[in-house]
């Protein structure tokens, strides 16, 4: 189960991160603002790209970024978002659950610089209904995150 492989990631570097479960469903940014009462920035969406050389990433970006495909290819060349099957395969987690933690499959890990604007922000924890509350930078630290410049300004 995804939520368990996240609370064994943070088990083994022994973090202390209460995962927020809700009875409400919060796969898509506005449904998770709207239940944690937070802007829809603060949501830390996590996608996952095919990049044109064949590796898989996740991408972390704040909640109401939007990709800036030139900024994107700049920084790390052509990529493509995986369908749904693709991104449950490689990350263990569904779509609207996936986050950087606990991956099925070791990923590069990006972060976008939207991130930064907030002190806190809330990604998801590995299922439709769970988030946490991290600080951007200790998000980068845990996940050995590389910090990109890939979304439009907003």
């Amino acid at each position: 189960m995804s939520l368990e492989s996240v609370r064994a990631f943070f088990a083994a570097r022994q973090l202390d991160l209460p995962i927020i479960e809700l009875e409400v469903n919060t796969a898509t940014v506005a449904l998770a603002a709207e239940a944690h009462g937070v802007e829809p920035g603060r949501i830390a969406k996590t996608l996952a790209f095919r990049l044109g050389d064949g590796r898989a990433i996740v991408l972390v970006a704040a909640g109401d970024a939007r990709i800036d495909n030139k900024k994107f290819k700049d920084a790390l060349g052509k990529g493509k978002m995986l369908p749904a099957e693709e991104v449950m395969e490689l990350t263990g987690h569904p779509v609207g659950g996936v986050c950087p933690f606990g991956l099925a499959q070791p990923l590069p890990v990006y972060l976008d610089t939207s991130l930064r604007e907030y002190d806190e922000v809330m990604p998801a924890a590995g299922g439709v209904h769970t988030a946490v509350r991290i600080a951007p930078q200790h998000m980068a630290e845990i996940t050995a995150g590389a910090w990109v410049d890939v979304c439009q300004a907003r």
